[in-house]
């Protein structure tokens, strides 16, 4: 495998530590993943005997992160930063990979507009591309099954932020479909109590809760501490709420097959 991009990952920001950590955590073991590539093609190469056995590049994985909120410098400085230590590193291509699970307004308008100004610094030394964000992968559903298989529940609710862009939050509903359950929003209609309680009047006795957060931070704090008091309401029901996506090997996979698409 020759290396021919540096990659940036771009996630939200927040003033809670945690998901920052998971991110870098995140990075860290796509750079792993990547070095054990590229070893292991070099080592495929050399059983071969092929001419082409060192790596023509010669470059060893670059893997960034930056936030489009709440950093110290806008998004498209953050990029032109990285951009100038990938050129040093012997670069000529950036992946820019948004960490956003909905194709909303970061996602469509935001992210492309800050990379554009800074492609504009870079001219012609490195070429800046957006690629799919991890939402769009067609494997998010098999990830969040491995969710599901430690509890005991008769149907889920797969709880999304939630976007209020036309038609941003369609992937949610989609996915919900094929996990066999019903999607809630934080920030938007329908919210997790209306279907809890439209579920609980249909009789359903183990109602699993599946959050469409990429790591635990604040809003999954909330979110706990709110199926805390919905179990007050209904008493007679038993709730199980899963844990965010969090960094796995499964996660590095599909970031990395999105950088081939």
């Amino acid at each position: 495998m020759q290396l021919q991009s540096a990659y940036l990952l771009v996630s939200h920001g927040s003033r809670d530590p945690r998901p920052q950590v998971e991110v870098e955590r995140l990075a860290e073991s796509i750079s792993e993943k990547l070095g054990c590539l590229q070893s292991n093609s070099k080592t495929s190469l050399a059983q071969t005997g092929s001419d082409q056995m060192r790596d023509r590049s010669g470059l060893q994985p670059l893997v960034g992160t930056a936030c489009l909120e709440l950093a110290h410098l806008p998004l498209h400085k953050q990029i032109e930063q990285f951009g100038e230590y990938a050129i040093a590193s012997g670069f000529k291509n950036l992946q820019v990979i948004p960490l956003f699970l909905l194709p909303g307004v970061h996602v469509m308008v935001d992210i492309p507009a800050e990379v554009a100004t800074a492609q504009q610094a870079f001219g012609s030394d490195l070429a800046v591309e957006i690629r799919p964000h991890l939402g769009s992968h067609s494997g998010m559903a098999r990830l969040l099954a491995n969710q599901m298989i430690y509890f005991d529940a008769d149907i889920w609710i797969l709880l999304s932020h939630g976007s209020r862009r036309q038609g941003a939050n369609q992937p949610v509903e989609t996915l919900a479909t094929q996990l066999g359950g019903l999607s809630a929003y934080w920030s938007v209609s329908p919210k997790l109590e209306f279907q809890v309680k439209a579920l609980a009047m249909a009789g359903y006795q183990q109602i699993g809760i599946l959050p469409y957060f990429l790591f635990a931070g604040g809003i999954t704090d909330a979110l706990a501490q709110s199926v805390e008091q919905i179990k007050q309401e209904f008493p007679k029901v038993s709730f199980h709420l899963a844990d965010a996506i969090g960094s796995s090997a499964e996660l590095v996979d599909l970031i990395l097959d999105l950088t081939k698409k």
